[in-house]
């Protein structure tokens, strides 16, 4: 039974990974994206504007809508969420979008995290580049480089380095949110101790713990090690 257990736990691993990586894939750009459209109008725009590309200014109608969404997503919880996206294009329109099964779940919850983990990411970045002293732009401008170079050369590495503890936070927490998945029926971990526990096992339901803590001590030595060699910056 043992074994049995631990086979079935490792599936719904697998199914956790999925969500967790691909999130990660598209949910890191797409937080840069909604954090240069947020920062386009942002209050203190002369204090910061020296970090943000000339380009970038061009798009400050744009930024009371971000912030708007960015509001809604990280206002709301995660679930909620997974059911509106899952379930509201059939119950609205009458037409599941998704489509049926395994896949059509997962593709749901997929873009369900991807959108809410981008809005949490898009306020890292943000901070990030804000911290940047104006001092750094000016020192770009002596040595000749332009507002793009001191972007990308300057400002972005910088950024990179300072918001690596609390972006390492944030993606161990979405291996734990993927637990939410099961809301709509995503046969992840938990989920799997959950049918073990129906049929009278309580042990499954604790064994479940084991993986997370495996899954996110792998990550906490990655994000130490990655956090050593990002230390370039003093």
């Amino acid at each position: 039974m043992f074994w049995t257990v631990t086979l079935s736990l490792l599936e719904g691993t697998a199914a956790a990974a999925e969500l967790f990586f691909l999130t990660l894939i598209f949910a890191l750009p797409l937080g840069l994206v909604v954090s240069f459209g947020s920062m386009s109008k942002w209050a203190p725009f002369a204090r910061m504007k020296a970090n943000i590309p000339a380009w970038l200014r061009t798009f400050r109608p744009v930024s009371l809508v971000v912030r708007t969404v960015v509001w809604v997503f990280r206002g709301t919880p995660l679930m909620l969420q997974l059911l509106i996206i899952y379930y509201g294009p059939g119950l609205l329109w009458n037409n599941n979008v998704w489509g049926s099964g395994t896949g059509g779940r997962m593709f749901a919850a997929v873009v369900a995290f991807i959108l809410n983990y981008a809005c949490y990411f898009s306020e890292i970045y943000r901070g990030g580049i804000e911290s940047v002293p104006r001092g750094q732009y000016e020192a770009g401008l002596v040595l000749g480089m332009t507002r793009r170079q001191i972007f990308f050369r300057v400002t972005l590495l910088q950024m990179i380095k300072r918001i690596v503890p609390p972006m390492s936070n944030e993606i161990i927490t979405l291996v734990k949110d993927t637990s939410l998945a099961r809301i709509i029926a995503v046969t992840e971990i938990i989920k799997v101790g959950e049918n073990f526990m129906r049929k009278g096992m309580i042990w499954p339901l604790f064994y479940t713990g084991v993986f997370y803590l495996v899954f996110v001590g792998v990550l906490t030595l990655l994000f130490g090690w990655i956090e050593k060699k990002l230390d370039y910056f003093k």
